[in-house]
């Protein structure tokens, strides 16, 4: 365990070891105190600080984890390239009040090794949109998720909307395996432009952030159109696509889905979400957002 301090005042632990770190959460647990775990990969930006201040205000004691997941990575995402921000992520995580970080090396989370680490797949929704552009990446993702809710053994678990499909599929395996945690969805964060909030953010060139938030505006008109009754979701999704392709960008899907199981929408849907992703030249983009049709 590091103790990190501010002008000689404990203020947040970190712990490396997994055993340790649950030996002090049962303490917590046995005394009655309701805890929350945020689970993240650092470099640490506005929507995760929004996540901890939602979990404050659902739970007792806030556990963060950074942890750049390999599990999750896929043979053309460089993992080695993820942004390590760990001191100024630990200053972000005391401004905002969390109470432990948990922060392990790759042989502590997977101490068998990659090749012989137990997976978690997801039958449901993990070889669409996102799915489909990152094979492997959610069994990456629940996995890894799966460790960590058994690590914490959390009363909540807060995880950000921005990855509309990753909230969908992490509540779906809960409900599967029966895991008794609340998962939390938080709105989200945005810049003053729309533009979604992402560490991913940093490799859009000065020109294409100039333009990057026609992603959200492209998906606001579509929101617009079906709750004023527009039905036609194929013929919303290839126009606005024309448009993302217009700007230089390069479409990856834009879809209108059921918002529970991704199923591609139908007329008769009622909770919808707009699903979208796009390349840059370096980077690739998400977001979405509800609608609820008249």
């Amino acid at each position: 365990m590091v103790v990190v301090t501010e002008e000689n005042f404990v203020v947040m632990d970190v712990y490396q070891n997994i055993v340790k770190l649950r030996t002090t959460l049962e303490a917590q647990r046995t005394n009655g105190q309701r805890i929350a775990l945020v689970a993240t990969m650092g470099n640490l930006h506005e929507g995760h600080l929004a996540l901890i201040r939602l979990a404050k205000q659902r739970a007792d004691i806030v556990v963060a984890s950074i942890f750049v997941n390999p599990l999750q990575f896929g043979l053309n995402e460089n993992w080695e390239q993820y942004p390590r921000t760990f001191d100024e992520d630990c200053a972000k995580l005391i401004s905002e009040g969390c109470d432990y970080l948990l922060h392990p090396d790759e042989r502590e989370m997977y101490p068998n090794g990659m090749a012989e680490q137990t997976r978690v797949f997801c039958s449901t929704m993990t070889d669409v949109w996102c799915g489909a552009s990152r094979p492997g990446h959610f069994e990456g993702v629940t996995t890894v998720v799966t460790k960590l809710l058994n690590i914490v053994q959390p009363n909540i678990a807060v995880f950000g909307e921005k990855d509309w499909q990753q909230l969908a599929v992490i509540r779906r395996m809960a409900a599967d395996l029966c895991v008794s945690i609340e998962v939390i969805g938080a709105p989200v964060a945005r810049d003053t432009d729309g533009l979604a909030l992402s560490s991913r953010n940093r490799f859009l060139t000065k020109q294409e952030r100039s333009k990057a938030n026609l992603l959200y505006e492209t998906m606001l008109g579509m929101a617009k159109a079906i709750a004023t009754g527009d039905r036609d979701y194929l013929k919303l999704q290839k126009q606005a696509g024309e448009r993302i392709e217009a700007a230089k960008f390069r479409l990856d899907y834009l879809a209108v889905v059921h918002a529970e199981d991704l199923e591609p929408a139908t007329a008769v849907d009622k909770d919808l979400r707009i699903l979208g992703a796009i390349y840059a030249s370096n980077t690739r983009l998400i977001d979405n957002i509800g609608v609820q049709p008249v």
